[in-house]
């Protein structure tokens, strides 16, 4: 075993190790249990969330396998349609060319030429994490027979009326030219303006309207004013003409208006805004698009503007909206803008024919499952987002204008009649289509969204029957994020119902969104985005300041990025290790909306990991001759079994709830408080004495070896690959056969015996030794000199007690002797420590400069009282209070009441001092 925990040196081999025996692979044995993991884009890179994600899964996983559960993690990857295609455009566009001049078919050779070579970087990734998913299942959205699956779905739901073709508002990329779902739309305030405009009234009169984006008048068919505004009422029914276009529209009173906002009186175009057209449809008003699929003014709009792009015709709008009078005024304004995420473009509202799922009919049975309790959400509070979303569901426009992706297997005729079919055969041969009728596919490929909500069943072979559906379907738990419950969640529960009669999942487990250590969301534009491979190798300052700003769209923000890294890295990042990165991450899942990551705490959790190597060695060395001849349990022996039985009852307690924070947190302090820091303390006389009881030596030895590898065990769904290490280690020295520990039996709690009585002897007795090291502490006495102590208000238990524990006491706390005082004897000058009704008296005549330390702690009592005016002054501030975020006024008020405390504390040793003269 080596000296030093090297994590490098560990992981690689350990997990091609287990990869290549299959002990990923489901047993066959025992009950069920399967998680599906969110399937990533094949073009992407592991990221914090994705590792939260996958540590989480993981560790589930590795927990149920060791609890000798049938265990299936089902891996795969999305195809990712915008981002692919984009990416290889990018290629062809570097060569000279472009995916037009290939064509379709030469196009999608190339993608899977990229997808071959440059497209399994997450999956490597995933291995470097950890993740013990079945590599041999492993799933592709494209593949075959998902692709099989995607076709039947869409025929099914066609022939049931549930999917159909329609003319809708959706969101469009200028510069994709595709319609984009909600979530592939990002949206942020931006600063701009807003433009007044005078609309002429019929017989008379004017009014006016505000809008940001003043080309889309060209387009309008109403005013709208609210039908309770009195300001307007005498208006509505009549018309006003419409500047620039030779129309004229009529006024409408529609509740849609918010009297109070601007003017009152709000321009309506129904083909280029979502809450008009909503007001278009209630008021049957005329729908004019005039935009083309590059955002160029068309045919629509009126000649003078016509090719011109939207932004250019903007300015020559205004200025003949200025000429001819009727440009009000112009204020600042800022507003939301929404861009599409991978172009970049501000996206526009565009009216297009689409393919539609018909979503209320299949949402009323997903609602109805989640109320019955048939799906849980963890924590039960996302339900309700859940149901906000599924009770005012609109259909779901299921195209994309792209060519890579599930082709929508419709054809047309030259007439424009629609035939859906599984291929041209089937459509033809169900409509009996006569060979000569020429039939065209359609272009538009499916939204991921649509493959990815079949995942939980066609990764396991539907609409074949196969062994998997019927082991693993439903699925136990889903993994994810908030942002994703409608998206995703919601419509694997609709699909999985309609076409399983089953739910997907029993539970979904909501996980918190990763933020950096000050609580801010992690992004490129922030540059605080931190890549896990690097926390886990470690990276230099250089190459991270790349990372940082390369690509940044807004170049403005380099400068402060680079200043701010430099600040936070000036060394850049010493990689921790994936074991320590999981044990963070596992840390940060708590029942909370965000988890802060902070690089200090997964330091620290790299330093557990080299105490629990440290301790291991230490064990390790000290098992020899265990199991050679009769063993009795001593009283630490006793007490460290039955904190872990404690231990494992809350581990299990915490899988339960998916509170793995409270599993990490609970196994460290098991570890680092409770078996290093005093059992191995308690139990070093018996173990190195020659005269100690060669029973209790062996005693000890088999504790040693047993806890040790129950720890293990307990640690090895948190921390997989130094606990394989120190496992097979430890089997090596027992002579022990096992080939890995994570197909050895999870530890239960009948495995180890509570024993309150021995938990009491042993916490009295842990609370003496502190006590005597916090009066060391507090008087600045050295360990080398041993103290004589004096024990007032003893009962007969503290006093039997003091004498069992003598010699341990004596060495733990380094003491000279214990004294019981007469019942109530005083000293005077004497540092305390309360341990129940008793107290623990250090004489401190002799010990110390009473001068020296009087001045010591006079400085750090004038330093305590000065800090916490300087915090209250703050706290007096009204401002402050009103302005600062509200974890810094917390922590600002808890700062002070820990200084309060720490100067009360000064006080009372100062007049200790005072009592010795």
């Amino acid at each position: 075993m080596n000296k030093d925990y090297r994590p490098a040196e560990i992981e690689s081999r350990h997990y091609a190790r287990w990869e290549a025996a299959g002990y990923f692979a489901p047993s066959g044995r025992g009950e069920p249990y399967c998680i599906v993991i969110p399937p990533p884009n094949v073009t992407g890179t592991l990221h914090m969330g994705h590792a939260l994600q996958d540590t989480i899964m993981d560790a589930l996983t590795r927990y149920h396998r060791m609890r000798g559960r049938n265990t299936l993690w089902q891996p795969g990857t999305d195809h990712a349609g915008i981002a692919t295609q984009m990416v290889v455009e990018r290629q062809l566009n570097r060569e000279g060319t472009s995916r037009v001049a290939l064509g379709r078919d030469k196009f999608l050779e190339r993608v899977w030429q990229w997808k071959e070579r440059s497209g399994n970087t997450i999956s490597q990734q995933l291995r470097r994490l950890g993740a013990s998913v079945d590599w041999s299942r492993d799933a592709f959205t494209m593949d075959p027979k998902l692709s099989r699956a995607v076709v039947e779905v869409f025929v099914r739901l066609h022939e049931k009326g549930l999917i159909y073709r329609g003319k809708r508002l959706v969101n469009w990329d200028p510069v994709l030219h595709t319609a984009l779902s909600d979530l592939e739309v990002l949206s942020s305030e931006e600063r701009g303006k807003l433009w007044h405009l005078r609309y002429p009234v019929e017989g008379g009169g004017e009014v006016v309207v505000a809008t940001t984006r003043p080309e889309t008048m060209l387009g309008d068919t109403a005013v709208a004013v609210h039908p309770n505004d009195e300001r307007f009422r005498a208006l509505i029914g009549k018309r006003v003409a419409l500047p620039l276009t030779g129309r004229s529209i009529p006024i409408i009173a529609d509740e849609y208006v918010d009297p109070a906002f601007g003017t009152g009186c709000v321009k309506i175009t129904p083909a280029h805004d979502f809450n008009d057209y909503e007001v278009g449809l209630r008021h049957e008003l005329p729908m004019i698009s005039i935009f083309d699929a590059s955002a160029a003014l068309n045919d629509n709009a009126p000649a003078p503007y016509r090719g011109l792009d939207r932004f250019v015709a903007r300015e020559r709008v205004l200025a003949d909206l200025e000429s001819g009078g009727f440009l009000v005024r112009v204020t600042e304004h800022t507003s939301m803008i929404p861009r599409g995420d991978r172009s970049g473009v501000v996206v526009e509202p565009m009216l297009t024919d689409q393919w539609y799922v018909s979503a209320k009919t299949l949402a009323r049975p997903a609602i109805e499952v989640v109320e019955q309790g048939r799906v849980k959400f963890v924590p039960e509070s996302w339900s309700k987002t859940y149901f906000e979303w599924m009770r005012n569901i609109q259909d779901w426009c299921i195209s994309r204008q792209l060519w890579w992706g599930h082709r929508i297997p419709a054809w047309y005729d030259e007439a424009g009649n629609i035939y859906v079919a599984r291929d041209e055969a089937e459509a033809r041969q169900k409509h009996g289509l006569a060979a000569g009728v020429k039939l065209r596919q359609d272009d538009d490929v499916l939204d991921t969204w649509f493959s990815s909500a079949l995942w939980p069943f066609a990764t396991m072979g539907w609409p074949d029957e196969t062994p998997a559906l019927a082991t693993f379907y439903p699925t136990n738990v889903l993994v994810t994020s908030f942002d994703i419950i409608f998206f995703w969640v919601a419509r694997m529960i609709m699909m999985g119902l309609e076409f399983m009669g089953d739910v997907p999942f029993r539970e979904v487990y909501i996980h918190a969104l990763v933020r950096d250590h000050e609580g801010q969301k992690m992004s490129k534009s922030k540059g605080n985005i931190l890549d896990p491979i690097d926390l886990i190798d470690g990276v230099d300052l250089d190459t991270l300041l790349k990372k940082r700003t390369d690509g940044l769209m807004q170049t403005h923000l380099q400068a402060s990025i680079e200043k701010a890294t430099r600040k936070e890295f000036p060394n850049g990042i010493e990689g921790v290790g994936t074991d320590a990165l999981r044990f963070t991450f596992a840390s940060l899942a708590t029942t909370g909306r965000d988890a802060r990551f902070d690089l200090g705490r997964a330091q620290g959790y790299h330093r557990f990991c080299n105490k629990l190597w440290n301790a291991s060695a230490y064990v390790l060395s000290q098992i020899d001759g265990a199991s050679d001849g009769e063993s009795e349990l001593g009283l630490a022996d006793r007490w460290i079994r039955s904190r872990l039985a404690h231990t494992i009852r809350e581990v299990h307690l915490g899988f339960a709830e998916y509170r793995l924070d409270l599993v990490a947190q609970m196994l460290y302090d098991f570890a680092w408080h409770e078996l290093c820091d005093w059992y191995l303390e308690l139990t070093k006389a018996v173990l190195t004495d020659p005269g100690a009881d060669p029973r209790l030596r062996r005693g000890a030895q088999r504790t040693l070896a047993e806890v040790l590898g129950a720890l293990l065990k307990l640690l090895h769904p948190l921390i997989p690959f130094v606990t394989e290490e120190l496992w097979l280690e430890l089997c090596a020295r027992t002579g022990a056969k096992s080939a890995t520990v994570m197909l050895e039996r999870m530890p239960e709690v009948g495995d180890f015996a509570s024993d309150a009585e021995t938990d009491a002897e042993i916490e009295w007795l842990k609370a003496f030794v502190v006590g005597v090291r916090q009066i060391r502490g507090d008087s600045n006495l050295p360990r080398s000199i041993a103290l004589a102590v004096q024990l007032a208000d003893a009962s007969d238990a503290d006093r039997a007690r003091a004498e069992r524990h003598a010699a341990q006491l004596r060495k733990l706390a380094g003491l000279e002797r214990v004294d019981v005082l007469a019942p109530g004897a005083t000293v005077k000058g004497a540092a305390v420590a309360l341990l129940g009704a008793m107290r623990i008296l250090v004489p401190l005549a002799g010990l110390i400069d009473v001068g020296s330390e009087r001045d010591r702690l006079g400085k750090q009592l004038a330093k305590s009282r000065d800090d916490a005016a300087k915090s209250r002054r703050k706290l007096d501030n009204q401002s402050f209070v009103a302005n600062a975020p509200a974890d810094v006024v917390a922590k600002e008020t808890a700062r002070v009441a820990e200084l309060d405390q720490r100067a009360a504390q000064l006080e009372q040793q100062l007049a200790r001092l005072a009592e010795i003269g």
